[in-house]
């Protein structure tokens, strides 16, 4: 006897629209942290030693978190989506393959 299988293909639909949800929020959260955490050189005071050092600190942080957080997450949560919506279209066609049979 043959193995049967059930996929839930509206459930597969329904992972790849929240991915994509969470992509669009994300996008927000990149913003925020690219602009909403700018700070001027000034903003911290000048003319005293670890100026330039607190400065450069909260650069690097805030590309730290561009990059190797958000821009992690959003890898990763895109190449799921993808990987989603690629398994859907596969048992997509294969349940019209197997009604034309």
């Amino acid at each position: 006897m043959a193995k049967e299988y059930r996929v839930d293909l509206d459930a597969l639909d329904e992972v790849v629209r929240k991915l994509n949800g969470v992509l669009k929020d994300m996008n927000g959260t990149k913003g925020k942290v690219g602009s909403g955490t700018f700070l001027p050189s000034s903003a911290l005071g000048k003319k005293y030693e670890e100026h330039v050092m607190l400065h450069k600190a909260h650069t690097e942080m805030k590309k730290f978190i561009e990059d190797e957080i958000i821009g992690k997450i959003e890898k990763l949560v895109e190449d799921f989506g993808h990987k989603s919506k690629k398994t859907k279209e596969a048992y997509d066609d294969a349940e019209h393959d197997n009604k034309i049979h």
